[in-house]
């Protein structure tokens, strides 16, 4: 658990700072909390269409839990080097320099958390409306048609759905503004919910898959079509896009380093076993649904003929426990994915909000969101501006599109911020490192490789929106050099928390 922050008041003359009030048990859940979202419930059917036989969907998730466990026990040496405030922005700005950490923290602010949380505060409300029918995307509380802006269709319209997903927006900024700890009891609390309530799925699935026979022809073609060439694994790295962001943001924990007791060891620590555990619950659920349901199917069919392919709106897991508990299924899923969505929300917020606080101490953004809160010692100001642009994203309605676009981006900067791992080794032998990343080089070298690869994939299978995200990520360069202050104010290793 963890120990009061180390102070509440600021010195005299001193302006206030951000304190240290997370602990192990604080930062696992946000790297839990933050990685299971809605993911998990409903990507599975994209992803089974993609690959086509049960073997590669099982591949895929594989190869997805250790790429993210790789990466984070990666990230693991960067954390322990500098726990700042800010975290991968950090990492990238020491390693690369300011440009570098600046684009990463204008993508991330512009579309990548934002964006995340405009989609998953919709998601909420998506679910939230199978128990209350009231709020609803057909429910408008206002309609002024449609705007055609840069060749896309732009819905002016505003519903209850969105209603819900801007109100639960603000509330989870607001309660962050009142002190770490109490954005951090929000998050420990349906972390262990969703958690539960995900292992309670994999346990009922056992128990069911006991007494019920594996779906015959989900076992007869487990590797139907599986040619083992770079057809297939280009195919695999394609569809891993799916399982990947249901796995992201475990770096989140990373932004809020500043504020983390122990950093040097809870860090590192709460990255290896928040991802091990995510992972390993991700691949029951899949099992679960794949006992549960065959993986083959048809759109047109009813609830065990459309399989996993063609769950009825990709809701895979709630299908699945409809086929173990019957009608009662859907509400119980429903339940299961407000607690999951609302969680995430909160750890997205709490996280996100230090990146834009660090840029903002770099003169990087602006000033004022470089403001902690005299009282309660949270940068109350970025929290307040990365609401409303979230809120800005929900209205929009584009938010689903844009993270397509910025998916080629944010597996960029995770290679990138991997190879600063090699870089800072070369250019900075001496630096502390209270640990160092297991499996160096090679570990950390396959992540590169193999992520490379998954670009690669990503390039050649969406062109258009793969070059559309780097276009937002180029963007920022001529931003950067109107923004940044004429003496250059960034902090080395041992400074600015």
């Amino acid at each position: 658990m963890a120990t009061p922050p180390s102070s509440t008041t600021a010195a005299p003359g001193r302006a206030p700072e951000l304190v240290r009030g997370l602990g192990l048990l604080d930062s696992t859940t946000i790297v839990m909390g933050s990685m299971i979202g809605s993911g998990i419930f409903i990507v599975a059917a994209d992803v089974s269409r993609q690959v086509g036989c049960p073997g590669l969907f099982f591949l895929c998730w594989v190869i997805s839990g250790l790429m993210t466990v790789s990466g984070a026990v990666s990230y693991g040496e960067l954390a322990g080097m500098m726990p700042k405030a800010g975290g991968q922005y950090v990492y990238l700005r020491e390693a690369f320099g300011p440009l570098f950490g600046f684009l990463y923290g204008w993508t991330l602010f512009l579309v990548i958390q934002t964006g995340t949380l405009a989609a998953v505060g919709v998601a909420f409300g998506k679910f939230l409306g199978v128990l209350v029918p009231w709020v609803s995307a057909h429910h408008l509380l206002v309609d002024l048609g449609v705007m055609r802006i840069f060749g896309h269709s732009v819905a002016l319209t505003f519903s209850t759905q969105q209603l819900i997903a801007i109100l639960t927006l603000i509330f989870l900024s607001a309660i962050n503004v009142f002190g770490l700890r109490a954005g951090a009891w929000v998050q420990n609390v349906f972390t262990i919910l969703k958690v539960g309530l995900l292992v309670g799925l994999v346990v009922l699935g056992a128990w069911w898959a006991w007494g019920h026979a594996a779906p015959a022809a989900s076992q007869q073609a487990f590797w139907q079509g599986a040619h083992w060439n770079v057809a297939t694994l280009t195919i695999v790295c394609a569809a891993l896009v799916g399982p990947l962001f249901s796995s992201d943001a475990w770096n989140n924990v990373t932004f809020a380093g500043s504020e983390v007791i122990n950093a040097k060891r809870n860090l590192p620590l709460a990255l290896l076993l928040g991802t091990v555990m995510v992972c390993t619950v991700y691949l029951a659920c899949n099992w679960v649904y794949y006992r549960a349901l065959p993986f083959f199917g048809s759109p047109q069919a009813g609830l065990m003929e459309r399989g996993i392919q063609y769950a009825a709106e990709d809701r895979v897991a709630t299908a699945a426990v409809q086929v173990i508990l019957g009608g009662r299924g859907a509400s119980l899923m429903a339940a299961a994915i407000v607690i999951s969505t609302f969680g995430c929300m909160n750890g997205m917020i709490l996280a996100g909000a230090r990146v834009y606080y660090a840029m903002a101490k770099d003169g990087l953004f602006f000033h004022v969101v470089g403001r902690v809160n005299s009282r309660y010692h949270t940068p109350a100001v970025s929290l307040l501006v990365q609401a409303v642009w979230g809120a800005l994203l929900t209205l929009t309605g584009t938010y689903s599109e844009l993270l397509q676009y910025v998916i080629f981006a944010v597996v960029l900067f995770y290679i990138l911020t991997i190879i600063g791992i090699f870089r800072l080794r070369r250019t900075r032998p001496d630096a502390p490192r209270p640990y160092r990343a297991w499996g160096y080089p090679v570990l950390p070298l396959l992540y590169v490789v193999f992520a490379s690869f998954v670009e690669w994939a990503l390039l050649t299978h969406n062109v258009l929106r793969s070059l559309a995200g780097l276009s937002i990520v180029a963007v920022g360069i001529p931003v950067y050099y109107l923004w940044r202050p004429p003496v250059a104010r960034v902090s080395g290793l041992g400074t600015r928390g």
